[in-house]
């Protein structure tokens, strides 16, 4: 038994670290994504350049399941929106804005007679916190948006054109 655990005390850290500083591909230089794809139950993000898939990002996401239905609710919303804008100097390293919400959002909250939110982002780590990196992504911990490593956010904004249609499926 100690041996099990000596074992796992030396793999553990060993495997973290690997995890941690093992470099992901990156995109080519002059790739235009056009249209995003988020899986929130696979907690991943496609990247589409003129209809192929050039790359898979794995996010998180907002603390709470489903489908956004008012403000506050730390849900990340559901449905096809556009990039609406890009903020270099965000709160949250930098950040691509989402046209979160639309019409259907604004009629349905309205229903409910509650307000449907918005600000909703794909966004770095917290200024100050880039040290996370990878390890983000081991929960759910937005309040709502999509949250990408520091580096992977720094691709994206160089890539990504504004107008290009996001997807965010259940």
């Amino acid at each position: 038994m100690k041996k099990l655990l000596l074992l796992l005390l030396v793999l553990l850290p060993a495997a973290a670290a690997i995890y941690y500083y093992l470099p992901e591909e990156k995109l080519a230089p002059g790739i235009v994504i056009d249209k995003l794809v988020v899986n929130k139950k696979q907690r991943t993000m496609q990247a589409f350049s003129e209809g192929r898939v050039v790359k898979v990002y794995h996010i998180a996401i907002g603390k709470a399941s489903g489908d956004k239905l008012e403000e506050g609710d730390q849900r990340t919303p559901e449905g096809t929106y556009r990039i609406a804008d890009k903020n270099p100097n965000s709160g949250y390293h930098k950040n691509l804005g989402i046209s979160y919400p639309n019409k259907k959002d604004i009629q349905e909250a309205k229903q409910r007679g509650v307000k449907p939110g918005g600000n909703i982002k794909i966004h770095g780590l917290k200024n100050g916190q880039g040290y996370i990196g990878k390890f983000h992504r081991l929960r759910n911990w937005t309040n709502g948006c999509i949250a990408l490593t520091d580096e992977e956010v720094d691709e994206l904004y160089n890539h990504v054109r504004i107008g290009a249609i996001i997807t965010i499926r259940p």
